[in-house]
């Protein structure tokens, strides 16, 4: 059995879903706005959470903004999760945030779900 995964401070840690005891998750719970004052504290955030094994949910469910500094940190999650051998689930409930996910094509890299509870389950994605 994989040690388990001790989240930074101020992260949400979930237990392996049945569907894959393998993977644990971990939930970054976003701010309401993402733009250039705040990306690189976001990519920080998500960066730390980071582990192999590890499903990073990027929780956007109080996010009404993202700007392309936001998307970039979201896209860099992604690589960083994947080359650590885990992966980046964004939650993304806001129909205004995952519009600008499909203007900038994000919908066809990342793993965006229409809310948390889908997130954490996994599967298929879809915006």
């Amino acid at each position: 059995m994989a040690n388990p995964i001790t989240p930074p401070e101020g992260f949400l840690a979930q237990p392996a879903s049945a569907a894959d005891p393998q993977v644990s998750r971990v939930v970054v719970v976003l701010p309401a706005e993402i733009d250039i004052a705040n990306a690189d504290q976001v990519e920080d955030q998500l960066a730390a959470a980071c582990a192999p094994g590890v499903a990073v949910i990027a929780d956007l469910s109080a996010t009404t903004f993202c700007d392309s500094s936001g998307a970039r940190a979201l896209l860099t999650a992604h690589q960083r999760a994947s080359a650590a051998g885990g992966e980046l689930r964004a939650a993304i409930p806001a129909a205004p945030v995952r519009r600008a996910m499909s203007l900038l094509a994000l919908d066809t890299i990342l793993h965006i779900y229409p809310g948390l509870d889908e997130a954490l389950a996994g599967g298929p994605a879809g915006s």
